[in-house]
């Protein structure tokens, strides 16, 4: 049977995620007939189909989940559902590393971060074109992810690295999911924490990019997350996924036509569009699947913030690049080459 992609989206199509029930939109990975090959399901939770995200259904395509004993499901759910859902054992890996650093932090969750794609933080400030620094920002209204987002505690550090009092000199406000970019259009915000996607119809549309939070801070994104249990109990199936996923990370910055057409499949843009986030984020991919122990640490005391905690998790219990340290070691001595 020849291997496809397969997006199956519907309203009716349901999948049961203890102990919630979930309206979804499945990405099916079809597998070629092996020669009798037994390959392991392996469900991952996704929670969009942004450009980093694709490294995962690519692998699946491009064949390097298969050469790793995997028939992989992507399954799109909000991050903190995904948590849930695999801490139920319905999913193994989650792209929404950063909520389980948030779950550990907050009610000692068993998971750990296992890989990143990125080791720069893929937000943006964007600001009315009348806005040209930073100190003018003072008394402005920034639209945020969440007032108590990652991202806003983030910005906070950025807003005191350049002279602001990040607590007081500006008002942060949460318009809804994805109302950021129309609220700041729309003149009801001054400013507004962007993703990439939205970064570029602002600048098209004549707004102003005061900061990339990828030159101001130094954190991880994409992260990764499973749980400790499935670590411990199935290392061998941790070590092959993590391995797909350097093969697929490997691929992504060594073939930009390649890459392209993923992400047109992957996300509906279009080749333009497709190209100019290649050209702009492949700089911000990891080459191993790994970020550094300072990286670890902002992440870290970043997550502190978020919830509200005077404790800090040390690094061994959050985060296990191990897998990724040594699925890199491997395919180097192997001399691996898409």
């Amino acid at each position: 049977m020849r291997r496809g992609l397969q997006i199956v989206c519907s309203q009716s199509r349901k999948i049961m995620l203890a102990p919630v029930m979930l309206v979804v939109c499945l990405v099916l990975i079809v597998p070629q007939n092996g020669g009798g090959q037994s390959l392991q399901t392996v469900n991952m939770a996704i929670p969009s189909r942004s450009f980093q995200m694709v490294i995962y259904p690519l692998a699946a395509q491009k064949g390097y989940m298969k050469e790793e004993g995997i028939d992989l499901r992507v399954i799109y759910i909000a991050p903190v559902t995904s948590i849930q859902a695999m801490l139920g054992g319905d999913v193994h890996f989650t792209g929404a590393g950063s909520s389980a650093l948030v779950s550990i932090a907050r009610a000692n969750a068993p998971l750990k971060v296992i890989a990143s794609t990125n080791d720069r933080v893929l937000q943006w400030l964007l600001t009315h074109p009348n806005i040209t620094n930073p100190k003018e920002l003072k008394s402005k209204r920034i639209a945020t992810t969440g007032v108590a987002s990652i991202a806003t505690f983030m910005l906070k550090q950025i807003l005191a690295k350049h002279g602001l009092d990040a607590s007081k000199d500006v008002i942060y406000l949460d318009p809804g999911t994805n109302n950021q970019l129309p609220a700041l259009l729309a003149g009801t915000m001054d400013a507004a924490v962007l993703s990439v996607e939205q970064r570029y119809v602002g600048l098209d549309k004549g707004m102003r990019e005061m900061f990339f939070f990828g030159n101001e801070v130094k954190n991880s994104w994409g992260t990764l997350g499973t749980t400790d249990k499935l670590i411990k109990e199935n290392p061998k199936l941790v070590g092959a996924f993590v391995r797909a996923t350097i093969k697929a990370l490997r691929y992504l910055r060594q073939d930009k036509e390649g890459a392209i057409a993923a992400l047109i499949k992957f996300s509906g843009v279009s080749r333009q569009q497709a190209s100019r986030l290649y050209d702009d984020l492949i700089p911000t991919f990891t080459r191993n699947g790994a970020v550094d122990e300072e990286a670890q640490r902002n992440d870290l005391n970043i997550v502190r913030q978020v919830v509200n905690s005077n404790d800090t998790v040390p690094t061994a219990k959050a985060y296990d690049f191990s897998f990724a340290l040594e699925a890199d070691r491997q395919l180097n001595q192997a001399n691996w080459r898409p």
